[in-house]
This record gives structure tokens, C-alpha cells and sequence, in this order.
């Protein structure tokens, strides 16, 4: 029989989930419960076997949202019981200091990690409810957490501590968490068989970048630095968040423009980055208007990949210099013109775009640089739900993890 996991990524008002084939590293179905606990209908979607199957209802909360998923794996397949799923792995933003590993679902690490949404507010609360509900749901199957800021717990502490007030960053846990870690290790453990070197001693710098976005540097597969930091808001331009930005903007805001904690919340997390330069978070909609002539656009992508230009300039200086750069994610898999602006960039120091391989269209991993460039530049697509899945399959075998909880079927009998 097929050994599964069911990978699990609970939102504020949405649910993404995908069961995978732990052989294959594919995902068999996949789907998305959409407008959880809002005033209009919700929406699911299923996909299985290239079928994709629609519902429209109100969604009162997670757990008719997810009993309702399972009703459709039951429905329109496949059964997991027939599928062979060991466990139900969840993602989760925001491990604090406390979780440097994935861990056990169980009441103590459900409590923990609603604690620490205090670091990531708007993740950490519904991802604790998912888990709490398929817990429910699924009582005999292992419910495992995957946290995205595990990899980055291994961060030196140069570059994981703020010159901060000591005692005010010991206090309220204030230090550089990361984020997309999941992503970020997955791409990172892969390149080295794509470019045919070994990852010992390999300097790698890796570019997540989405509607959110981040770099990593990387030596032997080992994280040195992130762009990202407290929260995601730190690091590159995204689709509505502002990326880097001198932390007095903020002083400014609420002596002269008497914004409150909540407005600046979300003007820099939501009404910033793209969005706020040119109005559209989607970067399909800013390439257009940049080649429509639009002033706004093309600043807004001069800025997005001035950022990112600084960081690799950054992260080779760290490393003392860089083998390979590797492009994931939305924007990163798919826009070529952003990866020609950032490379075309690098010239002065070798790096070499092949013109024809950057422009191909595929969800296939490739080398886009010439033979004679000076770094090898990739594009690799992530896999956050198979990295999710192999963690989760890995605790589920062991029967426990690495804080010394042991698996015990939940028990809601009365």
C-alpha cells in the first residue's frame, strides 16, 4: 500500500491542502476552502485525478471546513484510509525559540503554538485551530506541526540578533525568526544534484519570491542569513508589504499623520509594497502596466529589484562570494523579465543570462546561465508540501519527536 500525508495550511479565512504520495513526491488531490467565517458564501474547490470538483456555501468555521474536506476525499477520492495516510502534517509560520524541530500535536504544543502568535499574529492562531480540529477529526492518525522558522533556528547569532535594548529582546523573545523556511531548506537540499556539485562547502543564495518574498544565503546546505526577520514584514519588496523601511517612518506616521498601531499595521503589511506603489499586488498586472509606459510600474519594479540586487550583493560579501542563485516561487518560477532585470544587473561581475533558457516556459528545474558564467544561476520550483510531508512522515515512523512527545491516539470519548 501507498504511504500518504495530508498536508495541512490553515489561514485566517482559507484552508490549502494537498495529500502526498510519499514515493512519488506528488500530490494525488489537492483543494482550497476560501471566505471561512465571513458574511458571504465560501467557496471549496477539490481536485482529484484531473477532475476538479466546486461547492459554494457559508463556512462558519475551520472545523465545518475541514469535516467538509474530508467528506469530499470520502466523495470524490481518494478514501485516505485506501490511500495509506500515516499522518496529517501542518504548517505552521511562527516556532518562536521554543520549536527548532517539527513536533507531536497534542494539547501542550496546540497551547504553545497559540502562544507564540503573539510573533505572528494573523498565522499562528488559525494554524493552532487547524490542528486542533483534524486532531478531532482524524483522533487515530499522527497530527504533526512543521514550523517555516525551524530552518532559520540554526541562523548565527550575528545575524539572527538586533542591536537592540538586551533586556527589552530578551523579554518580548525579539530576534530574526525568518520566514518561508520550509521552502528555503527544499530548494536549497535539491540544487546541488541539479548543478552537479557536492552541497559541502556549496554557497548558495536562494530567492522565494512570491506575493511574499525572501533570500536566504546558504553554506553546505546551512542557513547564515535571511532576509526576513521578527515578523515577515523585514527584508524584500512584496505584494503588499513593504519590505525594509527605516522604523522611524513609523514615529513619523503617528506624530504627524496620527496613525494608530492597527492602521500602520496595515498599511505597511497590506497597503505597501506593489500594491501601494501601483495599485495591483499581482506582479502579471505590474509588468503590464510597466510595459504599457506606466512611470509607476517601472519604479516599482526598479525598487523591488534594487532589493533584491542589494541582497545578493550583501549575502556574497558574507559568504565571500556565491556559486550558485537559485529563483523560486511565484514571480521567481515564473517572470522571466524580473529574473533578466536582477541578472542583467549582475553582469559587471560575470554572471551570465542564456537568454533563450530564461525565456522557456516549464515546471521543470533548469540551469538559466551560460556554461561561462562566473555563478550558475537556477530556477527550481519549491515544494513546501512535500518537505511538510516527509518531516511529518519521518515523526509519525519514529512514533515521537524530538521534545520527548510520544504519539497516543486522541481520546474525545466523554
Amino acid at each position: 500500500m501507498a504511504k500518504t500525508v495530508l498536508v495541512i495550511n490553515s489561514g485566517s479565512s482559507s484552508i490549502k491542502y494537498q495529500l502526498v504520495d510519499l514515493e512519488t513526491g506528488e500530490g494525488i488531490a489537492s483543494g482550497l476552502v476560501e471566505k471561512i467565517g465571513e458574511p458571504i458564501d465560501g467557496n471549496y474547490k477539490h481536485e482529484y485525478k484531473g477532475e476538479k470538483h466546486k461547492l459554494t456555501e457559508p463556512i462558519h468555521d475551520h472545523e465545518q471546513g475541514l469535516k467538509r474536506v474530508l467528506g469530499f476525499f470520502k466523495e470524490y477520492g481518494p478514501d485516505l484510509e485506501e490511500s495509506g495516510i500515516i499522518a496529517v502534517g501542518h504548517r505552521v509560520v511562527q516556532g518562536g525559540s521554543i520549536f527548532p524541530n517539527p513536533a507531536l500535536v497534542n494539547d501542550k504544543t496546540i497551547g504553545k503554538v497559540k502562544d507564540l502568535a503573539v510573533l505572528a499574529p494573523l498565522h499562528n492562531g488559525p494554524e493552532a485551530k487547524g490542528a486542533e480540529v483534524m486532531r478531532s477529526l482524524l483522533p487515530d492518525v499522527p497530527q504533526v506541526f512543521v514550523f517555516d522558522s525551524s530552518f532559520f533556528f540554526q541562523l548565527p547569532k550575528e545575524a539572527s540578533t538586533y542591536a537592540l535594548n538586551k533586556e527589552i529582546a530578551d523579554r518580548y523573545q525579539i530576534r530574526r525568526y525568518g520566514a518561508h523556511g520550509t521552502s528555503h531548506e527544499f530548494v536549497g537540499s535539491v540544487v546541488p544534484e541539479l548543478i552537479g556539485k557536492p552541497a559541502e562547502g556549496l554557497k548558495q543564495i536562494v530567492l522565494h519570491i512570491g506575493n511574499g518574498a525572501s533570500a536566504s544565503a546558504q553554506i553546505s546546505g546551512k542557513p547564515v542569513d535571511t532576509s526576513m526577520g521578527l515578523t515577515p514584514l523585514e527584508g524584500l519588496v512584496m505584494g503588499g508589504r513593504t519590505g525594509d523601511i527605516d522604523p522611524a517612518v513609523v514615529f513619523h506616521l503617528i506624530r504627524n499623520a496620527h496613525m494608530n498601531v492597527d492602521e500602520l499595521d496595515a498599511l505597511f503589511n497590506k497597503r505597501s509594497g506593489l500594491t501601494g506603489m501601483t495599485g495591483y499586488g499581482d506582479m502579471r498586472e505590474v509588468m503590464r502596466l510597466a510595459d504599457e509606459g506606466n512611470e509607476d510600474a517601472k519604479l516599482a519594479l526598479d525598487v523591488y529589484v534594487h532589493r533584491i540586487v542589494a541582497y545578493i550583493g550583501n549575502y556574497t560579501a558574507q559568504m565571500g562570494g556565491v556559486d550558485v542563485i537559485t529563483f523560486t516561487a511565484g514571480v521567481g518560477e515564473n517572470a522571466s523579465p524580473i529574473r533578466k532585470m536582477v541578472i542583467d544587473r549582475l553582469a559587471p561581475f560575470g554572471v551570465k543570462l542564456d537568454e533563450e533558457k530564461n525565456n522557456v516556459h516549464t515546471s521543470e528545474p533548469r540551469v538559466i546561465s551560460t556554461p561561462d558564467s562566473s555563478v550558475i544561476v537556477a530556477v527550481y520550483p519549491t515544494n513546501e508540501e512535500l518537505a511538510i510531508a516527509r518531516k511529518s512522515a519521518k515523526i509519525a515512523a519514529a512514533g515521537k519527536d524530538s521534545y520527548g512527545n510520544v504519539f497516543e491516539p486522541a481520546d474525545y470519548s466523554e
